[in-house]
């Protein structure tokens, strides 16, 4: 990515509080051999230009991985959207990919594809589905969405879907890759994988 105004900063988002990991930092959580945010870095690192991470705990373990480190500007744990909304006011480009930490497998055309749909639809954001399942959480954007988002936290939102609701979205099929979405969310989901 050569020209600076087509610069992406990606954001891992890990400032969950774990409600379904038994309160334990889910993105610090070990699946083969090596943390759940590392494997999101490894996926995520070659398709962008800046790597942030969102995290409201265990700041150094997070700040080991050698990117910053951002946390959510409330401490009343809003949710991802808290997140996104960080990173896109500490993001040193214009244009956003944010993804969770808990997909280790998630896809490796991913900012590609998200961002083209984007354009093309000349769309407020673009967003991955599988089949009907909408993915809000692998989400690309513009640093213009940041006074929408400001706006529909003040006013008490916190969902994820309901913001979209308000925006252009470009919804971007991978059906060709649905494993790169599932999520390891609980203890019981990172046994499993694991077998």
């Amino acid at each position: 990515m050569s020209n600076s105004d087509q610069r992406l900063t990606g954001v891992i988002l890990a400032g969950g509080q774990g409600s379904r990991m038994g309160g334990m930092d889910k993105g610090l959580q070990e699946f083969r051999g090596k943390s759940l945010v590392a494997w999101a870095r490894e996926r995520i690192l070659p398709q962008i230009d800046e790597l942030l991470i969102n995290a409201n705990r265990n700041i150094a373990a997070y700040g080991a991985l050698g990117h910053r480190v951002i946390t959510d500007s409330s401490p009343d744990h809003l949710g991802p959207l808290a997140g996104l909304r960080s990173a896109l006011a500490a993001a040193a480009h214009e244009r956003i990919i944010a993804v969770p930490c808990d997909t280790p497998h998630l896809p490796l055309d991913l900012a590609m594809r998200l961002r083209r749909a984007a354009e093309l639809e000349a769309a407020d954001v673009a967003v991955a589905v599988t089949g009907m399942q909408v993915h809000p959480v692998f989400l690309y954007c513009h640093r213009d969405t940041l006074a929408e988002l400001d706006a529909y936290l003040a006013g008490g939102g916190r969902k994820m879907e309901t913001w979209l609701a308000n925006l252009r979205v470009a919804k971007v099929h991978f059906d060709d890759q649905p494993e790169a979405f599932v999520n390891l969310n609980s203890i019981e989901d990172l046994r499993h994988a694991e077998s």
